[in-house]
């Protein structure tokens, strides 16, 4: 049952605002979990220097990612079970009133996130057509698990406006605080960028994580045929051939690999 997992009236009430909110649907519910599974949530959570993350470490992206199952503690296991179960995926129908939804059980671009000082992510659209799947990608979900986060030292989830004439981000309309066991939730088929793009000052003792899950849907007439993330050069970056060159590999399901784990 979901609702041994998490708060449902609670995330209802968040939901209310989801379709008109700026600039694209999105939404943030506080207290998501239940809060004995947050705090086990948080007690499974692998510290930064563990042996088992894979590392994205570049111009564009620094962080850590996690996504087998068979890494997961128990807690987490079932979690991850319970949002890609029909139940929730229902849920998420009605509460939003977005159908159909699926489930992504395999976790491409899931799974357990973590920042450490100076970690990064460019601002950035995520895959459109899921590479195996075919189906478009449509929300993305993302759970906080930093119980001592203090908002001065960054990390807030933001969301960009398209701009009015090119393909590329415009304003910053809204950003979003990590803070603990909070859900922000949006759709991504809308020119959603987003991104946390300046580097982490949180103390070298902190890290910024969270939990990811992502739904899919059938593919509309304006879905496009990308299976990665298609990121965004930050401020000085915008005239440097070296960033440009590696996000035009990132971008590329034949070539994203080679900037996986790439120091």
């Amino acid at each position: 049952m979901i609702e041994d997992f998490i708060n449902c009236e609670a995330f209802r009430e968040a939901a209310r605002g989801f379709k008109d909110a700026e600039p694209f649907p999105n939404m943030y519910c506080d207290g998501f979990f239940k809060e004995d599974v947050a705090t086990v949530l948080g007690s499974e959570f692998p510290e930064y220097d563990s042996p088992l993350w894979h590392e994205y470490n570049n111009a564009i992206e620094v962080k850590k990612v996690q996504n087998d199952w068979n890494r997961f503690p128990p807690m987490t296991y079932k979690v991850f079970q319970m949002l890609n179960s029909p139940d929730f995926v229902s849920f998420l129908e009605d509460v939003l009133d977005i159908h159909p939804l699926y489930s992504d059980s395999g976790l491409n671009g899931g799974g357990w996130h973590i920042h450490k000082r100076g970690g990064k992510l460019n601002v950035h659209l995520d895959y459109s057509t899921h590479p195996k799947l075919l189906l478009e990608r449509k929300l993305n979900i993302i759970i906080y698990m930093n119980p001592n986060w203090d908002p001065a030292w960054g990390g807030q989830l933001g969301f960009w406006k398209q701009h009015e004439s090119k393909r590329v981000p415009g304003p910053l309309i809204k950003q979003i605080d990590p803070i603990f066991n909070r859900a922000a939730l949006f759709d991504t088929t809308m020119d959603s960028w987003h991104g946390l793009p300046e580097p982490l000052n949180c103390p070298e003792t902190e890290s910024r994580k969270s939990l990811a899950a992502y739904y899919l849907t059938t593919p509309g007439m304006t879905a496009e045929d990308r299976g990665k993330a298609l990121f965004a050069p930050y401020k000085e970056q915008a005239d440097d051939p070296e960033v440009l060159a590696l996000i035009e590999k990132r971008s590329q399901v034949s070539s994203a690999q080679d900037v996986y784990r790439s120091k």
